[in-house]
């Protein structure tokens, strides 16, 4: 094990969009001349309340209905986006349609002028060439997760809290005090050289090393990826003819080192010898460019569309609309989620479907193998069953933040059920959503008033505190069964204030950092850091779109930091309006084509820093 022990010396020198509504809004008065004011804001003349544009998409509204004080942004989403350096991404995708997806914070807008659409097309235009040149999506500059977990003593989730990520299955016994081989870059050497150490502290893939022979002594602790390729177990450098060289701040701390070395490795515990082997085949993915799936449509929650795998990071599959001509409309999902099914899905339980204008497929596109998406459970619908009219409680696509009244509107087969918030749905049922009958996002009548949480009263609905009882003998209705929501609750390991990585299901191409701020069973309440609660995601503990500290490093996917005071003071609101209640923020987003869940924003461009690996 130590023959590759080398005791040289040190003497030489050695990187969304939504579809837009139907109707048409009411022109602006044509008293009341537009004045365009810095290239950004429109007022009036008197200085009043007039109009204003968005810096982040064109979108013209309202000044007074802007978000934050300067009034620079027409929604949240805009505004998170503006502060992710994500604004070319943002532009082109949003003039695909002539809407603008609507947030929890947003009012209806007047419809965009032809000459703000040119002149944000023009600005795009000029930053396509640089796109080219540099394709990151977010600067995370500054931001390490190692020195964020040690500045504030936080604690990261296992990576067997995550099934669907790499190594999520095959962890192991990788814990505290055991040994690798690693570069040691306290040398002058002019060749890679490796030393032991041992694990301090894990934060996901990432662990916080210390090098034998420095005891208690923290001075040259490093943070390294464990799924990295310059780690090894203890041993590999003998096997490999690599040199151990012990750092050269303790160099003369001992005059045997393999003695040392001997002494201290005796009993201890290391990476299993195929651990590489483990990580690589964990990092293959069975979804390949150019299969074809049907995947929910961003513009209409009710129906699915064929889409085109275009490229996968990590699991994640950016998903392009088959009737895109230039590739732009696109989704980003990951492949174990369950708005994505094989071709002929719809067709078979019953579900909407948006039929291709194309006729035949394109050269080279497949349709992907049913056993690659992910199983639902086998249901029992003979006997009693969910029934069109019950009521429950359910997360709200559109509000993530909020779980609302609901009500089942049409029974599909195979245990799905198309469901509606009510007091806020559009009249052609065009805004339902699918959930299956065991999904983890729906709740039986009570669930939030047992638990603690609130609940999202009907829209409109002014006998407030709400109460189950009186509601459902108001509306004639009933509850559905208790005995037909799952019930599972796996032990899932998380643990309140654990730090992740999570995707930000009103713009699923982002992934940021996050805290669980609360767990009801198996629901965990999903905090960005640096955001304020009103952008939090209520996500179930088995979801693919959480992911272990380390993640976005390991796969080549962009992470974006947390906010910054600085940023947050110059987008938001007052702490007072702030401080609304859910449903004073909970804005008629859902009026006729206002569509687009939130959940699904998407991107233009690639959010990888680095090629995709390949798979």
């Amino acid at each position: 094990m130590f023959d590759g022990y080398d005791s040289c010396s040190e003497d030489t020198s050695s990187s969304s969009s939504s579809e837009e509504s139907e109707e048409e809004a009411a022109p602006l008065p044509s008293s009341l001349p537009i004045i365009k004011n810095n290239g950004q804001v429109y007022t009036y003349p008197d200085g009043k309340s007039g109009m204003a544009t968005c810096e982040m998409c064109g979108m013209v509204g309202v000044r007074d209905a802007f978000y934050s004080k300067t009034k620079r942004f027409c929604s949240v989403s805009c505004s998170r986006s503006y502060s992710s350096n994500s604004k070319k991404a943002s532009i082109l995708a949003r003039l695909q349609v002539t809407g603008k997806p609507p947030t929890k914070k947003a009012k209806v807008l007047q419809k965009q002028p032809l000459v703000a659409k040119l002149a944000a097309y023009a600005q795009y235009q000029a930053t396509l060439q640089n796109q080219a040149k540099t394709k990151s999506a977010v600067s995370t500059e500054g931001f390490n997760w190692g020195n964020y977990i040690n500045s504030n003593s936080f604690i990261a989730a296992p990576v067997t809290c995550f099934k669907h990520a790499p190594m999520g299955t095959c962890w192991g016994d990788i814990s505290e005090n055991v040994r690798v081989e690693v570069p040691n870059t306290d040398c002058s050497l002019p060749t890679k050289v490796f030393w032991i150490a041992g694990i301090v502290k894990l934060a996901g893939y990432n662990a916080l090393l210390r090098y034998e022979g420095f005891e208690n002594d923290s001075g040259l602790d490093f943070w390294y990826s464990i799924c990295g390729s310059d780690i090894h177990p203890v041993g590999w450098c003998a096997a490999s003819g690599k040199p151990l060289v012990p750092p050269r701040t303790i160099q003369h701390k001992y005059t045997n080192w393999k003695a040392f070395l001997v002494k201290r490795l005796t009993g201890a515990k290391t990476l299993p010898p195929d651990f590489s082997q483990k990580v690589s085949e964990s990092m293959q993915y069975p979804f390949k460019p150019c299969m074809r799936v049907e995947v929910v449509d961003k513009r209409h929650l009710c129906r699915t569309r064929v889409a085109v795998v275009e490229s996968v990071i990590g699991g994640r599959l950016r998903l392009v609309y088959e009737e895109s001509e230039d590739r732009t409309d696109d989704f980003w999902c990951h492949m174990h989620s369950p708005l994505i099914h094989h071709i002929g899905w719809s067709r078979s339980i019953g579900h909407r479907f948006k039929r291709s204008d194309i006729t035949k497929k394109q050269d080279g596109h497949f349709d992907t193998p049913p056993h690659l998406f992910a199983k639902v459970k086998e249901v029992d619908q003979s006997g009693e069953w969910f029934k069109e009219g019950m009521k429950l409680e359910a997360i709200d696509p559109l509000n993530l933040s909020t779980i609302c009244v609901a009500t089942i509107r049409k029974v599909l087969a195979d245990g799905f059920l198309m469901i509606g918030i009510d007091g806020s749905e559009a009249a052609d049922g065009s805004d339902w959503f699918c959930y299956h009958a065991t999904s983890p996002s729906i709740f039986p009548v009570g669930f939030c008033e047992i638990n603690m949480i609130e609940l999202t009263p009907p829209r409109g609905y002014t006998k407030l505190p709400f109460k189950w009882f009186d509601y459902l003998r108001e509306t004639g209705s009933i509850a559905a069964p208790v005995k037909l929501f799952n019930k599972d609750v796996p032990n899932h390991g998380f643990r309140v204030g654990m730090k992740l990585e999570a995707v930000d299901l009103m713009e699923p191409r982002l992934i940021c950092v996050a805290t669980v701020t609360r767990i009801i069973h198996r629901l965990l309440r999903i905090h960005f850091d640096g955001w304020e609660e009103e952008y939090d995601q209520w996500v179930d503990c088995e979801s693919p779109d959480l992911y272990p500290v380390g993640w976005c490093q390991l796969t080549g996917y962009q992470l974006q930091p947390p906010a910054s005071q600085s940023s947050r003071e110059s987008q938001s609101g007052s702490s007072k309006q702030k401080k609304k209640t859910k449903s004073q923020q909970y804005k008629g987003h859902k009026k006729k084509g206002a569509l687009l869940p939130l959940k699904m924003l998407t991107s233009m461009t690639s959010v990888a820093t680095k090629k995709p690996k390949p798979h």
